[in-house]
């Protein structure tokens, strides 16, 4: 892991300033089964509390889902494992799956449509999921937002489709009491996420904002997840500093947007982003040394 050992002394000792501090609490983490395997204890580089997501990626068997979530809450961690919904054979499996995490402590989940072209059973969206009734008693149940748009959902990069799912979810949470807050995708420029932000208020969808963000990392792995996961027209940041040479061996890290976006927040208070939530692409231990030295040492649990 020669990551840390890239780093430049003036960044690791340079302290949060109090608008990134403040974003800063409550923000989570996102984790693999087989990520999670790689860290003896959570508790000695995460705040007490902290929400760490569990990826459900194809083919993880769902009890290798169920153990990480039992060890990080044995940690002191707030599980929440993704449920992708074209994953799912039918309503007897979901049930299955739901009942487990209940018995080892879960009571949140971030409902998704899943990352398969081609459903595995009777589910196509997240809606269809919250419609079963099986969450009843869970306290929070995020959803997907993709702040430089979803191409898988609208092609012509219109969000019509979108916007009006984000309603209905968000009239769901209304109807069931249930917490509810839009989680991202991770995007590397401040203008089009604020635009994004701005326009979920304009459309009257006041659900709060989750936003993803790419912890440090080697240029080349976030160019490659950036393509894969689809980011959009803020690709450009990274194809920039890729020209400049001097800076390819160097981690990027997500420092100046994460300042710009939480001076935003400072001069808008109602801005829609409400805490932070990172991809550790460069390792969870990377990223978690990113956070304690930017403000998350001190963060207080999500809520």
């Amino acid at each position: 892991m020669g990551l840390l050992n890239f780093r430049r002394p003036v960044e690791a000792d340079q302290p949060a300033n109090d608008n990134v501090a403040a974003l800063m609490q409550g923000f989570s983490l996102e984790v693999m089964p087989r990520t999670a395997e790689k860290i003896e204890d959570f508790r000695a580089l995460m705040p007490l509390g902290t929400r760490v997501y569990i990826a459900h990626i194809d083919g993880t068997p769902i009890s290798d889902m169920v153990a990480t979530a039992a060890r990080l809450h044995a940690e002191g961690m707030e599980p929440m494992p993704h449920i992708p919904a074209r994953l799912i054979r039918d309503r007897a499996e979901l049930g299955d799956w739901v009942t487990r995490y209940r018995d080892v402590g879960v009571r949140q989940a971030l409902m998704l449509g899943g990352g398969v072209a081609t459903p595995s059973g009777a589910y196509d969206n997240s809606m269809q999921v919250l419609e079963t009734g099986l969450f009843d008693g869970f306290d929070r149940l995020h959803v997907a937002g993709h702040p430089e748009g979803n191409r898988d959902i609208e092609p012509a990069g219109q969000d019509r489709i979108v916007m009006n799912a984000l309603r209905w979810k968000q009239d769901f949470a209304r109807s069931t009491g249930v917490e509810m807050a839009i989680i991202t995708q991770f995007a590397f420029e401040a203008a089009p996420i604020i635009a994004w932000a701005d326009r979920l208020r304009d459309q009257d969808i006041t659900l709060p904002v989750h936003l993803g963000v790419a912890g440090p990392a080697k240029l080349q792995t976030l160019i490659k997840f950036a393509v894969a996961c689809g980011v959009g027209p803020s690709l450009r940041v990274l194809q920039k500093r890729a020209k400049d040479v001097s800076k390819l061996l160097l981690p990027f890290e997500p420092t100046e947007l994460v300042q710009q976006l939480a001076a935003h927040k400072a001069a808008h208070p109602d801005f829609a982003v409400d805490k932070l939530h990172f991809f550790p692409l460069g390792g969870i231990k990377t990223n978690a040394a990113w956070t304690a030295t930017h403000g998350g040492a001190a963060a207080r649990p999500g809520v």
